[in-house]
């Protein structure tokens, strides 16, 4: 009878040994010069190996993200949450000796980096799309959360089998996804569709919590219950979040906005009438200092971004600071709405022909206060309007 052959020995075997057209083509590969090359490579810089994987993950978003509401788009999305998801559940049975399959066992060293790569890239696709609908303001809480996992790549492959952090990070990925997601399917976008985001990334992490505990992985109940804990815990902050307009208006984006001492229709776009800025602004197309003349009317022009057939009241909230107060008061808050689909955005304006000198902002939010973007102004008395005004067609 002959003797079994250890791994080592099929490795160390010729190309010609080895029986079969996969074998003796991995065999040929693994003894060329160019893999034997890079190996040494591998081994020499393993050490940045995360590293590159993680954002090996950005760059291919950059390469191949186009729109929030574009279906290949959220199809790769999908993809990379279900390999994710695979990955963890695969290292977790290998990591505490649940699963004894060689061919499982063997890859086991590249279960981390897959794992940085997918989380790479699906922070770095939340980081492009939340970082278009939020503002300097409460509503980029959210975001600098996401920029920190984005970033903290080091931290999290040296704890990688923590499952509890795992798991955390899984959660915070799919509810990104689907609180984006399901407006972009439904065409509704309101408290309802948070709060089945949620609900959705809770069934989801806790099927895989309940597989994992099904095949012995926590020790006992009490590990599995404080996991799941941890996962409701975290949707009851970002309950809070929400609550607090503290998460970005996704899918809706604000692509262009600026007061204007003119705007008008021009064939199919906007007439954009502005005074110049300083020299070393030259990349501001609308005033931040307005010289106002007495019955001359100021408008705030907005172009908002929103997924195709998704309709949505936008409401444009005009308040002026009160030095005595300390405070913004609001003057004035006129809506329209806003139906998705274009790129460049739905373009619409307000006006107010009545306004006092001193600082002011125009909030552009959704009909339940949702901070979509402000443009902050400063309104300084003139005698006669203004002349040499710049011109911008905004299509």
């Amino acid at each position: 009878m002959e003797a079994p052959r250890s791994d080592k020995a099929v490795k160390d075997a010729s190309p010609a040994a080895v029986a079969g057209w996969f074998a003796r083509t991995r065999v040929r590969a693994e003894h060329s010069r160019f893999y034997v090359r890079a190996k040494a490579f591998y081994e020499r810089h393993q050490r940045w190996a995360p590293l590159v994987f993680f954002f090996g993950g950005v760059v291919w978003d950059a390469l191949t993200l186009d729109r929030i509401d574009a279906w290949f788009d959220n199809g790769l999305l999908v993809l990379y949450l279900a390999a994710l998801g695979g990955l963890i559940v695969l290292a977790a049975l290998v990591e505490y000796e649940c699963v004894v399959s060689p061919r499982c066992l063997k890859y086991r060293h590249w279960y981390s980096h897959a794992i940085q790569f997918f989380l790479g890239a699906l922070f770095s696709a939340y980081v492009i799309f939340y970082f278009q609908s939020a503002t300097l303001a409460p509503s980029s809480v959210f975001l600098v959360i996401l920029m920190i996992l984005l970033v903290a790549n080091e931290v999290i492959h040296r704890r990688l089998f923590n499952l509890y952090l795992l798991f955390a990070l899984y959660f915070l990925a799919s509810f990104s996804f689907f609180l984006f997601f399901i407006p972009v399917v439904t065409k509704v976008m309101n408290y309802a569709t948070f709060l089945i985001a949620g609900l959705l990334s809770l069934g989801l992490v806790g099927t895989l919590l309940v597989y994992l505990r099904s095949r012995s992985v926590f020790a006992g109940w009490s590990q599995f219950i404080l996991a799941m804990g941890m996962i409701v815990s975290l949707f009851g902050l970002l309950t809070l979040f929400y609550v607090q307009n503290w998460i970005p208006p996704v899918p809706l984006a604000m692509r262009y906005g600026g007061v204007f001492h003119h705007v008008g229709h021009q064939g199919g776009a906007y007439e954009l009438r502005y005074e110049p800025s300083a020299w070393y602004a030259f990349w501001r197309s609308s005033a931040e200092v307005f010289h106002h003349a007495e019955g001359e009317p100021v408008y705030c022009f907005t172009a908002i971004f929103a997924p195709t057939q998704l309709k949505k009241e936008i409401v444009h909230v005009w308040s002026r600071y009160e030095e005595a107060q300390a405070a913004w008061v609001q003057t004035d808050r006129i809506s329209y709405e806003v139906e998705g689909g274009r790129f460049g955005g739905y373009r619409g304006y307000t006006l107010k022909r009545r306004i006092q000198p001193g600082r002011w902002r125009v909030d552009v939010e959704t009909e339940v206060g949702q901070l979509i973007g402000r443009l902050p102004f400063t309104v300084v008395p003139a005698r006669q309007p203004v002349t040499n005004l710049k011109q911008v067609l905004y299509e």
